[in-house]
């Protein structure tokens, strides 16, 4: 595994370095000297964490079920029941 830090600076004058760099371990981005941020691929963000990145798979989950869900009600006029009178 390869630690790579970059600048802020460097960062965004080259993502692609730095999406190429994670492929080889953790790219770390530092702000004025501090470390700010740090790039995985997804597939080391996965293992790491353990989580699942899409909704089918965290329905999965065996405690889906306690899973809380409060979907924003729709209020402009092109949300409204249709009338089919």
């Amino acid at each position: 595994m390869t630690i790579t830090t970059l600048s802020r600076q460097e960062f965004n004058r080259d993502t692609d370095k730095a999406q190429k760099a994670a492929r080889n371990g953790p790219v770390f981005i530092t702000d004025h000297g501090h470390l700010a941020h740090v790039l995985l691929t997804i597939e080391e963000y996965q293992r790491i964490t353990g989580c699942p990145t899409n909704i089918v798979e965290w329905l999965a989950l065996p405690d889906a079920t306690d899973l809380e869900f409060e979907p924003p009600r729709l209020r402009d006029p092109l949300y409204q029941p249709a009338d089919l009178s």
